[in-house]
C-alpha cells in the first residue's frame, strides 16, 4: 500500500481460530475500503497464524505482525495504535461482526461533524450461531456539546458500548495508552469524551459475539492480569493500587483535557460527588443532567427503530459480508 489509508483498523488476536475467519470476512467486505488492517498476533498457539497469513496473502490491505511472546491483551491493543498510519483508527475484535456499511457510515459521520471524536453504531449481541440475543441499550449522553455534561453522564448514567468505534487518531494519541488497572476501559473512553462528543449511526450495524466459552467472572486481580500479565505480581500491584490507579485516572484526565477553567472546576466537582457516592447509599449516586431524556446525536429514531426491530427478526446473515451462504433462500 503506497499511500497512507484514511482508516487504520487494529485487530489484536490470540488463539482465535474459531471466529477469526468470519470477522475478517466482515471487515474486508466493507463498502468503505480505504483502510489498512493491522493484525497483531499475540503469539497464538492454535491455527490463528495460518488463517492470518492466508488472508494477508490475498489482500494487500492486511499487515500481519506476530509477537514473539504473549504480551497480554492491553499491550497488544496498544501496539496496534503505534503501528497505525491512518487519520482515523478503530479496534476490531476477532469475534465481532459488522454490517457492510458500518465503516462507511461512521467515516461519513466524522466527516460531517468535525467536532465529533468517535463514531459508532448501535450494538447487538449475537451468540455462537450468529443469532441476535440482545440489543444493547445506550444510556449515556455522549452526544452533548458540553464536556461537563458528557463527563457527568459517563460517571452517573451507566455505560455505553463505544470501545470499538471509529476514533480520530490525533485525539487518540493525545491521551495515554489504554491502561490495565481496574476499569481502565471506562476511564479510557471517558477521557475521549472530554475531547469531544460521540456520534451513533441510528441502526444496528455492530454485532458483538457473546463469549459462549466464558466461565466464572474474573476477580479484580485476575481481570487486570488478563489485561497485562505484569499485574499478576501481588507485591508490585496490590488490589488497592489497581483501584487507586482507576480513581486517579479521572483526576489526571481532567487536568489534561482541553477544558476551560470553569469546565475543569465543574468536572472536579462532579468527580467529587461521584466519589462520595461510592461510599453512600445508591440513591445518592444519581445526578441528573440538563439533557437527560433527550436522544443522543445519531439516535434520533432510536425508540421507533427499537420497536420495529423487536417486531421483526434481524438477520445478520443478510447484513454481514461473508455470511451470504447462510441466508435462507
Amino acid at each position: 500500500m503506497s499511500h497512507a489509508p484514511r482508516l487504520s483498523i487494529g485487530l489484536p488476536v490470540y488463539n482465535s481460530e474459531e471466529t477469526l475467519g468470519e470477522s475478517l470476512e466482515a471487515l474486508l467486505g466493507q463498502t468503505f475500503d480505504d483502510f489498512e488492517l493491522i493484525i497483531s498476533d499475540n503469539a497464538s498457539t492454535d491455527g490463528t497464524q495460518e488463517i492470518c497469513r492466508h488472508y494477508a496473502g490475498q489482500d494487500s490491505r492486511i499487515r500481519y505482525l506476530r509477537q514473539e511472546r504473549n504480551l497480554g491483551r492491553v499491550p497488544n491493543h496498544n501496539f496496534t495504535i503505534q503501528q497505525a498510519r491512518g487519520e482515523l483508527f478503530k479496534w476490531g475484535a476477532s469475534s465481532d461482526l459488522y454490517a457492510r456499511d458500518y465503516l462507511r457510515l461512521c467515516v461519513d459521520a466524522l466527516d460531517k461533524h468535525p467536532d465529533v471524536v468517535l463514531a459508532h453504531s448501535w450494538s447487538a449481541i449475537v451468540n455462537d450461531r450468529g443469532q441476535i440475543i440482545n440489543r444493547v441499550k445506550y444510556p449515556v449522553n455522549t452526544h452533548s456539546p458540553s464536556a461537563r455534561e458528557r463527563f457527568r453522564s459517563m460517571l452517573f448514567d451507566g455505560w455505553g458500548d463505544d470501545s470499538y468505534g471509529v476514533i480520530r487518531t490525533e485525539v487518540l494519541r493525545r491521551i495515554p495508552p489504554h491502561g490495565s488497572y481496574h476499569f481502565a476501559d471506562r476511564t479510557f473512553t471517558t477521557e475521549l469524551g472530554l475531547h469531544g462528543p460521540f456520534y451513533h449511526v441510528p441502526d444496528w450495524l455492530y454485532f458483538r459475539r457473546d463469549n459462549f466459552t466464558r466461565t466464572s467472572p474474573f476477580t479484580v486481580r485476575q481481570r487486570c492480569a488478563y489485561m497485562d500479565p505484569r499485574r499478576a505480581a501481588r507485591l508490585r500491584n496490590p488490589v488497592v493500587r489497581l483501584y487507586g490507579e482507576y480513581l486517579w485516572a479521572y483526576v489526571a484526565m481532567i487536568r489534561r483535557a482541553p477544558l476551560s477553567p470553569a469546565e475543569r472546576r465543574e468536572c472536579y466537582r462532579l468527580l467529587t460527588r461521584w466519589l462520595t457516592g461510592r461510599f453512600l447509599p445508591v440513591a445518592n449516586r444519581f445526578m441528573p443532567g440538563p439533557d437527560r431524556g433527550r436522544l443522543p446525536l445519531g439516535h434520533e429514531a432510536y425508540q421507533d427503530s427499537q420497536h420495529a426491530a423487536e417486531q421483526d427478526v434481524l438477520s445478520i446473515d443478510t447484513l454481514v459480508a461473508g455470511r451470504e451462504y447462510r441466508a435462507s433462500p
